[in-house]
């Protein structure tokens, strides 16, 4: 069988992060346009950044592609081509676009300009990939939704295309990122950049009725620590089941009240059918496993989600993938312990998602919001090496003498016993709180641009 090495795709929220991303393995970076990509609020990238990056990018070999990716509405159409004009001239490898018409006015004025076509424009068949590649598009991005064996069948039937596919980062709970949840809540469109992830928020949840005489939803008893999810979700599946039946189950017709943990008694009516309800926190996504087959597949390109996650996320995930896509080319079996080095990432439990097929429960973190650390957590940078050899810490978290500490570094990890450490007044210490405190450190060699990792269950 002949396997095509795919590119190896990271986000870049900065250009420190687009340097670790390419330090670590990445072939390619993705950054936001100002205004008109989907992270408007959380981007550090400007013309000049940008600029910069393209230049470092191609001094690298790499890649930079500009994420241009809204749903535009008409005071934005009225101004996008004044505002990528000065973009295109830098010459990026390629724009990631969603928007039919922002995509039309570009192949007019800017034939030339490679484009990508974003996972907000939800292309999910063969047909729809065709179409896109006949008006111009040359790479598509495939909806999230899909399963293996649809990007398989997609590769098949259209062999000229290029194809991406998302493999870890944040899953939305709306078709790959179309969610209004944001926009109704904070009037913040998550489909203009400013989504607040609002998905992710703690509610809690009480049972309602419709008032017969308003229509509006009652609510009834709150659901309290007696709420059995398991017979709620078996009362569903029972729903699901019998819907084909031609009779109505009494749980497809259950009405719920949502009450968000910062907005105490504004309860908001959320109706679960035979289909289930999915204001829900979605677990991340996590295909590391899978990337032998979509090698097998022949994809072009792995993308990994995250322009707003940190330095470590950035190096960690480009380091373990580029092992993942090496060790697939080189025939070797799938390393279990590159599972493990993700646990080390703040997740919310991972999923792989629609890729493959799995009970609903295993899509959505019911019982938590919040991200959750099983193995590692990162609390350091490398800023420099004295001649003596100690390195100088910039803290991001907590870490003490005594603790084990994972040195995270492109020419490979290690462990060492933390034995000594001082401040920069030469005084020593024994536990360097967080960010943003400097500290020295004895780490050996290489260490030089490292990033530190506490390994739990150590002391602290």
């Amino acid at each position: 069988m002949t396997l095509k090495a795919p590119e190896l795709l990271l986000p870049a929220g900065s250009l420190e992060k687009m340097r670790a991303a390419y330090d670590f393995g990445a072939d390619a970076v993705y950054a936001g346009q100002p205004r008109y990509s989907l992270r408007a609020r959380n981007n550090e990238f400007r013309l000049e950044q940008l600029a910069q990056g393209m230049a470092e990018a191609r001094a690298r070999g790499k890649k930079l592609f500009v994420t241009s990716n809204l749903i535009a509405h008409n005071d934005k159409v009225r101004t996008y081509l004044r505002d990528i004009e000065p973009i295109i001239a830098l010459k990026p490898d390629a724009l990631i676009m969603a928007d039919a018409g922002l995509i039309m006015q570009v192949r007019e004025k800017w034939p030339e300009v490679p484009i990508h076509l974003s996972v907000q424009a939800n292309s999910t068949n063969w047909a729809a990939v065709k179409f896109w590649h006949r008006v111009g598009v040359t790479r598509i991005i495939l909806s999230r939704e899909l399963s293996l064996d649809e990007v398989e069948a997609i590769r098949n039937e259209c062999p000229e295309v290029e194809l991406e596919v998302f493999v870890h980062g944040a899953l939305c709970i709306a078709y790959s990122g179309r969610c209004l949840l944001s926009g109704y809540f904070n009037r913040r469109d998550p489909n203009q950049g400013t989504c607040t992830n609002a998905c992710r928020w703690e509610y809690g949840t009480q049972a309602a009725q419709l008032d017969p005489v308003t229509g509006e939803a009652v609510a009834l008893a709150r659901m309290g620590a007696d709420f059995d999810f398991g017979q709620a979700q078996a009362e569903a599946e029972t729903a699901f089941a019998t819907c084909g039946s031609g009779q109505r189950h009494p749980a497809a017709d259950q009405i719920y009240l949502l009450e968000e943990k910062g907005r105490p008694g504004e309860l908001m009516p959320i109706m679960e059918d035979e289909h289930g309800t999915y204001i829900m926190n979605s677990k991340d996504l996590r295909a590391v496993e899978h990337v032998q087959r979509l090698c097998q597949i022949g994809v072009d390109s792995l993308k990994i989600e995250g322009r707003t996650k940190s330095l470590y996320y950035v190096a960690r995930t480009a380091q373990v993938y580029r092992r993942a896509i090496d060790d697939a080319m080189a025939g070797r079996p799938f390393d279990p312990d590159l599972l493990l080095q993700l646990e080390g990432l703040a997740n919310r439990g991972y999923t792989g998602g629609l890729l493959e097929r799995r009970p609903a429960q295993d899509y959505q973190n019911y019982l938590s919001g919040h991200s959750q650390l099983q193995r590692s957590h990162y609390v350091g940078e490398v800023l420099g090496v004295r001649a003596d050899g100690w390195a100088e810490v910039e803290t991001k978290n907590r870490f003490a003498v005594g603790d084990q500490i994972e040195v995270i570094h492109p020419s490979g990890n290690r462990i060492v016993q933390l034995e000594a450490m001082h401040n920069p007044d030469g005084v020593p210490v024994q536990v360097a709180q967080g960010n943003p405190v400097r500290v020295f450190v004895p780490l050996g060699a290489p260490v030089q641009g490292a990033l530190l990792a506490r390994l739990l269950g150590a002391p602290a």
